[in-house]
């Protein structure tokens, strides 16, 4: 059943790809654990969760399992971090992050804000939203290699306006690509998101690894003193 704003009623409908049972790292200061939700639109450059993307694959953890985990450890963990892939293509996480609400623990969600019409049902669920800003406007196309680069970065800024007015505690994001972003292209970002109202925004580097072809060979022809700045 789908509700009429185009959500499934049921979070059994979550396709799930992975399941951590105990990070202390996806929330900081808390004890959570981690879904990673399948599929997502885009084709970023530094992507590291390949298996994730193909929104066709089904799920591999039934979300009662995850349901179970939360229920035999409450009293140890804080809450619950649905990440992907991109959690706000499932037309079921409403209902998860409600569910989640139910037991009493938080509810975190990463996105890369790549759906804002879903965001208004979804927040008044979630307690963080860390949000995946991933360039200046221009240079959307870049990365995330989704056509129009123009249209990924309108609805990012978008879905950051929509946190930004929700007052949902908002963590902003950056993976800096060497291989597309200068450092002036980075400073540009730093000062547009801050006169938007962003607060807390953290960058961090690209990392070779599992990266998708053919960024690979940009990756390497990058000069190491541009990698790992911190």
């Amino acid at each position: 059943m789908t509700s009429p704003a185009g959500w499934e009623s049921r979070a059994t409908s979550v396709q799930v790809a992975d399941l951590v049972a105990l990070s202390a790292d996806d929330w900081p200061g808390r004890l959570v654990a981690t879904a990673y939700l399948q599929g997502c639109p885009w084709r970023c450059t530094y992507c590291h969760g390949g298996a994730l993307l193909d929104p066709t694959l089904p799920g591999t953890v039934p979300w009662s399992h995850v349901i179970d985990l939360l229920r035999r450890r409450r009293g140890l963990l804080d809450g619950l971090v649905l990440t992907g892939g991109e959690p706000t293509r499932q037309p079921g996480v409403v209902a998860a992050a409600r569910e989640v609400r139910a037991l009493g623990l938080l509810v975190a969600v990463h996105t890369s804000g790549a759906y804002p019409a879903r965001l208004p049902d979804l927040l008044p669920h979630v307690d963080r939203v860390v949000l995946d800003v991933k360039a200046p406007a221009y240079l959307y196309g870049a990365i995330t290699r989704a056509g129009a680069g123009a249209a990924a970065a309108d609805k990012a800024f978008a879905s950051l306006r929509l946190v930004l007015d929700s007052g949902v505690d908002l963590q902003v994001r950056t993976t800096v690509d060497p291989a597309v972003l200068t450092p002036d292209d980075v400073a540009e970002l730093v000062a547009v998101l801050a006169d938007l109202g962003v607060r807390d925004h953290v960058l961090r580097d690209a990392r070779p690894g599992p990266v998708v072809d053919p960024y690979a060979a940009a990756l390497a022809r990058v000069p190491r003193a541009r990698l790992h700045r911190g």
